[in-house]
C-alpha cells in the first residue's frame, strides 16, 4: 500500500498517515458559510481536499474513506443578509447551497461523504456544551455560555501562541460577563426575529466554533485522521475546536493531522472588492473559463504555498489541457494511473510534481496512463469536455480551446445585433434571432460580460448567409 505523508500544522513536520481505525480514514474539512457566492479563494480548499479525497479512495478503497464537509447555515452574516434583503433565512441558505454545489461540481469536486448542516446538529452542540460546563471548562453568564481557555493547559499549541501573548494582542470582544478576555462564546442569546433554539441557558444559538466540534464528533468520533481548512482558520477557529473537543472528550485525540492551504492572491495583490480583483467562481465560469481550467490553475501551486491567480496561468492551463485532450481523446485509460503520479500526491499532496509527471507522460508514448493520471487529480476525460469540441465567440474577445477562432468575424455581428435588440427591448425580435442562430447549431447566451456563442468545430459558416 502506498505510504502517505502529510504536513501536520500541529507538529510542524510531515507525518505518516496512520489510520485511527485500521484500513479506514476519517477526514473533516471546514465548509462554507452560506450567504453568498463562493469566491475563488473559497474554491481553493475545496479543490485541494478533493484531490486528497481522491488519493485516499485510491489507496484505501472508495468505501473506506469518510469525508465530512460541513455547511454553516446559522451565522450573523446570514442574519445580516436576511435583514438587508428582506428575504427568509432558509430561502437564502437553500439558494446559496445550491449555487455552491453547482459551482464546485463545475470544478470537478466530488460530493463529500457527509455534508451536515449546522442547524441539523443543535442537540449535539447543546449536549457538548453541557459536558464542558460539567467538567469545569465552560460557564454560563447572562444568557451566554463561554469556554474558559485557562482551563485547558494546551490552548495555543496548534497555532504556537502562548496564552499571555494572545491576551496582550487580543482583538476579541471584551464583555463584562467574561472571566478572561480570551474566553470564547459557545452559546449566545437570540432575540426575537433571529434563529434560536431552546436550551438550558434560554433561547439562543451556537457559536461558530462549537458547531464544527459537535458535527465532527457525531460523524467521525472522538478521534479521527485529518482535519483541513484554510490557513486563516488555524487561529482562532481550529485552536478553539481543539480545546472544546479535547476537553469534552478527553478519551480522544480529536484530529491527528491538521492540514491548511495557503492564501490566494490575484495578479500579485490580495483579492479585494475595493481593488476590483474580487471574483466568484461563477464570474470565472460566466467569462468562459472552463471549470477544469480553474481546477488546473489551483493545483499548479503546492497547497501550502500562497498562490497567485493570473491570466497568464489561465492561458497556460488551457493550452496544456488542450494538448492533453488531443492526446487522450477516444482512448481507454489504463486501469491504474502511473505510480509516479500517485507517489507525488502521497508526498504531502504535491500536485505541481504530479502535474510534472503528467507532462512527462504526455511527451512520451503513455497517453493511456496520462488519461488515468488526469482522472486521479480530478480532471475529466476529453469525451466529457464540451469546450474541447467547441469555440466560444464573444464580442470582446474569443476565449476558447486555443483553436484558431475561425468564425469570430462571421458570428460577432449577429451577437451584436442580438444584444442591440435586447437593449432596445425588442424582445420578440431578439428571441427570433436567437432561435435562428441556435437552429444552425450555435448555443447563444448572455452574461454580465456580454453575449457569447458556443460554436461546434464542424460548424458551416456559410449557413449564416441565409440570415443576412
Amino acid at each position: 500500500m502506498t505510504e502517505i505523508t502529510l504536513y501536520n500544522t500541529r507538529t510542524r513536520r510531515k507525518d505518516r498517515l496512520v489510520p485511527t481505525d485500521p484500513g479506514r480514514i476519517g477526514m473533516y474539512v471546514c465548509g462554507p458559510t452560506v450567504y453568498d457566492r463562493a469566491h475563488i479563494g473559497n474554491a481553493r480548499p475545496v479543490v485541494v481536499f478533493d484531490v486528497l479525497f481522491r488519493l485516499l479512495r485510491h489507496v484505501y478503497g472508495q468505501g473506506q474513506v469518510t469525508y465530512v464537509r460541513n455547511i454553516t447555515d446559522v451565522d450573523d452574516k446570514i442574519n445580516a443578509r436576511a435583514a438587508e434583503s428582506g428575504r427568509d433565512i432558509r430561502a437564502i441558505t437553500d439558494e446559496t447551497i445550491r449555487w455552491y454545489h453547482e459551482d464546485m461540481a463545475a470544478l470537478g469536486a466530488l460530493s463529500p461523504t457527509r455534508e451536515p448542516r449546522a442547524t441539523e446538529f443543535i442537540a449535539p452542540m447543546v449536549a457538548m456544551i453541557e459536558t464542558l460546563i460539567a467538567r469545569g471548562h465552560a460557564y454560563a453568564a447572562e444568557g451566554h455560555v463561554l469556554f474558559s481557555v485557562a482551563s485547558f493547559s494546551e490552548y495555543g499549541r496548534l497555532a504556537r501562541r502562548s496564552l499571555d501573548e494572545m491576551r496582550a494582542g487580543a482583538r476579541v470582544e471584551v464583555a463584562p460577563y467574561k472571566r478572561d478576555p480570551m474566553d470564547f462564546v459557545l452559546w449566545k442569546p437570540s432575540e426575537a426575529g433571529l434563529p434560536g433554539w431552546e436550551s438550558p441557558w434560554g433561547r439562543g444559538r451556537p457559536g461558530w466554533h462549537i458547531e464544527c466540534s459537535a458535527m465532527a464528533h457525531e460523524l467521525l468520533g472522538p478521534s479521527f485522521d485529518i482535519h483541513g481548512g484554510g490557513i486563516d482558520l488555524v487561529f482562532p477557529h481550529h485552536e478553539n475546536e481543539v480545546a472544546q473537543s479535547r476537553c469534552a472528550h478527553p478519551e480522544g485525540s480529536f484530529a491527528n493531522i491538521w492540514m491548511h492551504n495557503g492564501f490566494l492572491n490575484v495578479e500579485g495583490e490580495k483579492m479585494s472588492k475595493s481593488l476590483g480583483n474580487f471574483f466568484t467562481v461563477r464570474d470565472l465560469l460566466d467569462r468562459g473559463i472552463p471549470g477544469e481550467v480553474i481546477r488546473f490553475v489551483l493545483l499548479s501551486t503546492h497547497y501550502r504555498q500562497p498562490m497567485d491567480w493570473t491570466e497568464e496561468k489561465v492561458a497556460q492551463a488551457k493550452e496544456t489541457l488542450l494538448g492533453w485532450y488531443r492526446l487522450t481523446d477516444g482512448l481507454e485509460a489504463d486501469p491504474e494511473p502511473d505510480g509516479r503520479v500517485a507517489q507525488e500526491l502521497a508526498d504531502d499532496l504535491n500536485t505541481p510534481a504530479a502535474i510534472a509527471k503528467l507532462h512527462q507522460l504526455a511527451s512520451g508514448s503513455s497517453a493511456r496512463q496520462l488519461k488515468s493520471g488526469m482522472r486521479l487529480i480530478g480532471l475529466p476525460d476529453a469525451e466529457q469536455v464540451d469546450w474541447f469540441r467547441t469555440l466560444r465567440v464573444t464580442l470582446a474577445s474569443t476565449a476558447a480551446t486555443g483553436h484558431t477562432p475561425l468564425y469570430a468575424k462571421e458570428i460577432a455581428p449577429f451577437l451584436q445585433a442580438w444584444e442591440d435588440l435586447r437593449n432596445a427591448r425588442k424582445y420578440e425580435d431578439a428571441d427570433r434571432l436567437k432561435m435562428q442562430l441556435e437552429a444552425l447549431g450555435l448555443r447563444v447566451a448572455a452574461t454580465k460580460f456580454g453575449p457569447h456563442a458556443d460554436v461546434p468545430h464542424d460548424f458551416d459558416a456559410t449557413k449564416l448567409e441565409a440570415l443576412e
